[in-house]
């Protein structure tokens, strides 16, 4: 494992952990809103945009590539870098809502809840794991 591969890995980990945490703080406010009249509920959107990221930096070998001699030349379009790939808050304002105009369905809430736990420790495990095959590797040495 290259000094590289680790180092991608880490930081992927790190912006899925960071993406755990907004997502687990954009449910708990929706539970928070549950009664409030016409609240929308929130979700995060990460990882679809992530792998169009990774699609585009897998396919840009095979593309045709227009050369600019001129700023004023169309480009053709670069691939997308994944590190920069920001989560983005998406409210829902399609679902059904409730009489008072609010769609958060509470225990659904509470379900994710309980699978952004499980989601975020499994990638604190992942990443003690990455560091341990490094220390593997330092003593190795």
């Amino acid at each position: 494992m290259g000094m590289n591969s680790f180092s991608n890995s880490i930081d992927l980990l790190q912006r899925a952990m960071d993406v755990s945490s907004l997502r687990y703080q954009v449910t708990a406010n929706n539970i928070a809103n549950t009664d409030v009249p016409n609240y929308k509920k929130q979700s995060v959107n990460f990882e679809s945009e992530l792998k169009k990221a990774f699609e585009s930096r897998d396919n840009s070998h095979n593309e045709f590539r227009m050369i600019t001699t001129d700023e004023r030349h169309i480009s053709s379009e670069t691939p997308r870098d994944w590190h920069n790939v920001e989560p983005r808050r998406v409210t829902d304002f399609v679902s059904t809502a409730k009489p008072n105009g609010n769609n958060v369905d509470a225990e659904e809430e509470a379900m994710k809840i309980v699978q952004i736990q499980m989601q975020y420790r499994l990638l604190t495990q992942l990443t003690n794991f990455e560091f341990s095959q490094v220390n593997t590797a330092m003593k190795s040495i």
